[in-house]
């Protein structure tokens, strides 16, 4: 990537350098063969875990590294431009130990988050289903109490890492007012993952529904006070649209670097296709469009890292960053015509991969709800 970066410690630029190896030489070159497979790359999970890339943002005393959320962040950004689906699988990995790491008992977290973060569990976060979507307080998944158990039935939508995942962190519903959140292990019997989702892009990384027939999931299981699950996943979400508008950052990243490569080799009537002015214009409008993506999800993060309210600045950084992925990732294909609409160039693969960001994690829509009602508040 052609990113110079401002980093706040010698300590930070020696994991970003670590990334960016790690993504030039394991991620980037089984990328397009991966996606074009739709094939799931676990063992590159378990390397970026042996790497202590699984557990960036968390504490030391369970295996993080403990680095402010701004590092993780342009971690993430160098992962997801090599490979997307890795980047947002790496994003949900993170968002699926919030619950956990932020509302856990301290004997709950000693026994799962070494392993979450160390890369041999994997996570997934289950709130979305078929009908609450946006509207997750619509949510059905039921959970009733049955002496050292609960007993769930329901389905969940959308759901990263189905099927592949080691623990669902999972919202129920446990009355008819209340949402919990429970950590349910992949192995629990009446727990299936449906046929995945066949998708336009990020096909290295399977999505499903997730099925709870009589599954019974160990009340010890439970994360947080019965009741808390909204709050839990409303808190998990602000900080997961930030890895979100990383990840899309790293696409839109990417695009431009492939755009500029082929229109200062291209050569048009003479000339390279990058010093006519036309192409010149659109190149720096991308190049604009990354960096003002990059500091405003970076604007989030340092609020975040500060203890300040940050879900404002988290739904604009979702919202800019998704949506000017999609403009750049289209303009690379235009910048490289009739070649960047084949899959012999990756650009093709990016525009497909930049649609999905502005939906998950709450779509665009719900984004500029989100920022209008912070504004009449204040």
């Amino acid at each position: 990537m052609s990113v110079h970066r401002l980093l706040p410690t010698p300590e930070a630029e020696d994991l970003l350098t670590l990334v960016t190896e790690i993504a030039r030489d394991e991620l980037k070159p089984r990328a397009a063969a991966g996606e074009e497979a739709e094939e799931f790359p676990r063992d590159l999970f378990t390397l970026m875990g042996k790497s202590g890339l699984l557990g960036l943002p968390y504490p030391e005393r369970w295996g993080g590294a403990e680095l402010p959320y701004e590092v993780y962040l342009q971690a993430l950004e160098e992962i997801a431009a090599a490979w997307m689906s890795v980047g947002v699988g790496l994003s949900v990995h993170t968002m699926s130990c919030y619950a956990l790491a932020h509302y856990g008992t301290e004997e709950q977290q000693d026994r799962w988050l070494p392993d979450m973060l160390g890369g041999s569990l994997l996570g997934a976060y289950a709130l979305s289903e078929s009908h609450a979507g946006s509207d997750a307080a619509a949510l059905s998944t039921r959970a009733r109490r049955s002496g050292d158990e609960y007993v769930v039935n329901g389905a969940k939508a959308w759901i990263t890492h189905a099927g592949v995942a080691d623990f669902y962190t999972t919202m129920v519903r446990t009355s008819e007012d209340s949402v919990s959140c429970l950590l349910v292990d992949a192995s629990t019997p009446g727990l299936t993952a449906a046929p995945r989702e066949r998708k336009m892009g990020l096909t290295g990384s399977p999505t499903a529904q997730m099925l709870f027939d009589d599954a019974r999931v160990p009340a010890d299981r439970l994360i947080g006070d019965e009741g808390a699950g909204m709050r839990i996943a409303l808190s998990s979400l602000s900080s997961g649209r930030l890895g979100i508008a990383a990840c899309a950052v790293g696409l839109a990243q990417a695009a431009l670097d492939e755009a500029v490569a082929y229109a200062k080799s291209r050569t048009q009537f003479g000339r390279a296709i990058a010093d006519f002015q036309g192409m010149e214009f659109l190149l720096a409008d991308m190049a604009a469009t990354v960096e003002s993506s990059r500091a405003t999800y970076l604007d989030a993060a340092r609020r975040r890292d500060r203890g300040l309210d940050f879900q404002r600045q988290s739904s604009i950084a979702k919202l800019v960053a998704t949506d000017g992925a999609m403009k750049v990732t289209t303009d690379a294909v235009q910048v490289l015509g009739g070649a960047g609409y084949t899959r012999d160039f990756p650009v093709e693969r990016y525009l497909r991969e930049a649609k999905v960001p502005q939906i998950f994690e709450g779509t665009n829509q719900i984004q500029r709800m989100v920022i209008a009602r912070s504004l009449k508040e204040a």
